[in-house]
């Protein structure tokens, strides 16, 4: 009940902070947020596995994905946020009947990206690839696939565009370092050019994956499982030194933690970092037994080691980046 309450008033405090700011993303918070917190809780975050955070350019619209564990199920859906609050997610137009996950939105609104298991007639085995739809009047275009020489026989995911229409990614394509690794591959009049490695100064023999690029290309954010990390796998940041790439570093705690924290991203107006993680509250030792209201409350809520969305400031995030 305790947790009820709280929610509740949060939600409240947040709609009056709406309503009284309207030209303010819905997304802003009134307080600095220097650390992480639970995002959208009890809509976007709740006891399920839900990850990815793509907001549309005026961040009234979020597109994110509902997933099992063990990832045989991965269906995009958006939550819109109308009369002060987050609305319940619903089932995105082009997303339902295949493995979908990583949607990324440009910073005009006109293109969703995201990856797919979805069968393409140019390939005769389903992997993953990068797919896209376009923004019509009334909602997206039927899902068209990147195609080659970005798409491969091997898997390709978590797609990521620059303002100039550079598109990153991860994949597990012959001729890597590591088991996955982040490509790049310009737009050149409208075409893909053949996707770049970028490098031991990103990759490494472990997997990188999930990367976020700004939308200059001064920096990146990515996931990586290499040895020294807090947890499972960590979040790093890169910057771009006069066209290299500085060795990235390990954003450190408290926005990695012994779980696993993945799918960067950030708000588009650059102030807000957004990522996911299976962190759990740390529950101390009862001295009573959990009631059946007790327990279904913790399991339904987020945070509880499941897949959660969290939300800090991005200047936290560039300080801890650029830490000795």
């Amino acid at each position: 009940m305790r947790r009820l309450v709280i929610i509740v008033i949060v939600s409240t405090v947040a709609a009056f902070v709406w309503s009284a700011n309207p030209d303010r993303p819905p997304y802003a918070s009134s307080q600095p947020l220097p650390e992480p917190i639970i995002f959208g809780e009890g809509v976007i975050s709740t006891g399920a596995y839900n990850l990815n955070s793509a907001f549309t350019p005026d961040g009234s619209a979020v597109y994110f994905t509902k997933s099992t564990q063990d990832a045989r199920l991965g269906v995009i859906v958006v939550s819109r946020f109308k009369k002060g609050k987050w609305q319940t997610p619903e089932v995105a137009s082009f997303s339902g009947q295949y493995v979908d996950y990583d949607p990324f939105i440009t910073e005009d609104g006109t293109k969703l990206f995201f990856c797919s298991d979805r069968p393409s007639p140019t390939k005769d085995k389903r992997d993953f690839d990068i797919w896209y739809v376009e923004k019509m009047t009334g909602g997206w275009s039927e899902p068209k696939n990147v195609g080659g020489p970005v798409n491969t026989p091997a898997n390709e995911y978590y797609p990521s565009v620059a303002k100039d229409g550079t598109l990153y990614f991860s994949s597990n394509r012959p001729g890597g370092m590591g088991g996955f690794d982040i490509y790049r591959s310009r737009l050149v009049d409208g075409r893909y050019d053949e996707p770049e490695n970028l490098g031991p100064s990103i990759n490494t023999e472990s997997g990188e994956i999930d990367v976020y690029i700004a939308p200059n290309q001064s920096w990146m954010i990515f996931v990586s499982t290499r040895p020294g990390g807090l947890g499972g796998s960590d979040l790093y940041m890169s910057y771009n030194n006069n066209g290299s790439w500085t060795l990235a570093k390990n954003l450190g705690s408290p926005i990695n933690s012994p779980s696993r924290e993945f799918c960067p991203m950030v708000s588009p107006d650059g102030k807000y970092f957004f990522f996911t993680s299976n962190r759990g509250v740390v529950l101390k030792e009862r001295t009573s037994r959990f009631n059946s209201k007790e327990l279904r409350n913790l399991l339904d809520a987020p945070g509880h080691g499941l897949g959660a969305v969290y939300q800090m400031d991005m200047e936290a995030v560039h300080r801890a980046g650029r830490r000795p």
